[in-house]
């Protein structure tokens, strides 16, 4: 039997990461948080003092590692860093990373290695457009600005982070374009991407809707890899 590769792609607060989840764990499939990879690697150049500007090694140090997505945590080489890596300290340290191409292209050497040979739900940025522009099934998910917003507050509430809905949503319009305008790994659909809005939709609606579009391109076995 083939193998299939499905992407969601789309802005912060879209809720790709959670459909991503949700879908994996529903279909038994491996699931690819590139952001999270993006972290890890950052927090590890850290740790081994690797300056964050130094693009070839931390490239280097990229396929070095070993990240594995294992019961909803993350693990680097064994350890699980899944807290650690949400810290607003690697949440600035990672820009720089993930902004670097030799750091992207190796980390898209590394995911198309995750991959291999699998069922993958992988969701970031440039999955569809960049890393897997063979995927089965591209998606990109969006919402309108206040409803990622408010979405992203009650995340940041539920761990305890002081903020505004106001703060937030500031924050995520410079983030939005900083994203767009990207020079390596841009925020933007494959041209072949489905485009799904999710305002009125719960996540187990979003699911529902996923299944429907892999059913369907199962039925046109064409682009399965």
């Amino acid at each position: 039997m083939n193998t299939m590769i499905i992407t969601l792609d789309g802005p912060a607060g879209a809720g790709k990461s959670s459909a991503a989840r949700s879908l994996a764990a529903r279909l038994g499939w491996c699931y690819i948080d590139t952001g999270a990879m993006y972290r890890a690697v950052a927090m590890v150049a850290l740790e081994q003092g690797i300056p964050l500007e130094d693009s070839s090694r931390v490239a280097a140090l990229a396929e070095s590692i070993q990240i594995v997505f294992q019961d909803g945590s993350v693990l680097v080489d064994g350890r699980d860093v899944s807290a650690e890596i949400r810290s607003e300290r690697i949440t600035l340290a990672t820009r720089p990373v993930a902004d670097a191409p030799p750091v992207r292209d190796a980390m898209k050497r590394v995911q198309r290695r995750m991959a291999d040979g699998r069922n993958v739900v992988t969701e970031g940025r440039d999955q569809g457009s960049v890393v897997f522009p063979h995927a089965a099934v591209k998606v990109f998910l969006t919402a309108s600005p206040e409803a990622r917003a408010s979405r992203r507050h009650l995340e940041e509430m539920s761990r305890g982070r002081d903020t505004t809905f106001e703060q937030i949503l500031e924050s995520q319009s410079c983030r939005d374009e900083a994203d767009r305008t990207r020079p390596v790994g841009a925020l933007r659909p494959a041209h072949d991407a489905v485009l799904l809005e999710t305002d009125s939709l719960s996540c187990d609606e979003v699911i529902d809707c996923l299944i429907a579009l892999i059913e369907a391109r199962k039925q046109s076995p064409q682009k399965t890899v």
